[in-house]
């Protein structure tokens, strides 16, 4: 989306009059946002985005909850190829949820390369979709008729 159209949806949000947010939230989602915050609603928008994604999600949730992860060792943990793997990485790496680190082993040549969740990749799964999943299970158990 241009910048133009951006700030056009933001304005009408914004202002728009004939619909009411509910008593202590703000107009305006930007205004969620801590003064000083390093992310725009885009960014976090973004990253909810990624991991909509069934291939993108897993390999986020094997980082979050496996550590750090080769290449090779993700391609065998979700059987995916090696292109589509990479596509999906990038696309992670790109909105800040995953990075890509390299270091040489001692007494080996090249560069090994490794991919880890960041925070952002952490809380984004943990508070979001496995969140959800959990609060699907919780609603589940309270409302089973079969334990009455």
């Amino acid at each position: 989306m241009s910048k133009s159209l951006q700030s056009l949806s933001r304005s009408k949000m914004a202002t728009n009059s004939t619909q009411t947010v509910e008593p202590g939230a703000p107009e305006d989602p930007e205004d969620l946002l801590p003064e000083n915050s390093v992310l725009s609603l885009d960014e976090y928008l973004a990253m909810h985005a990624a991991i909509g994604h069934r291939t993108r999600y897993e390999i986020l949730y094997r980082l979050v909850h496996s550590g750090d992860m080769s290449p090779k060792e993700l391609e065998a943990a979700i059987d995916i190829d090696d292109s589509t793997l990479h596509y999906h990485l990038n696309k992670l790496v790109a909105v800040g949820l995953v990075e890509k680190r390299q270091h040489t082993d001692r007494g080996q040549d090249g560069l090994y390369t490794y991919y880890r969740a960041t925070v952002f990749g952490k809380v984004t799964l943990t508070s979001g979709v496995d969140e959800l999943i959990r609060g699907e299970k919780e609603f589940e158990a309270m409302y089973d008729s079969s334990s009455d």
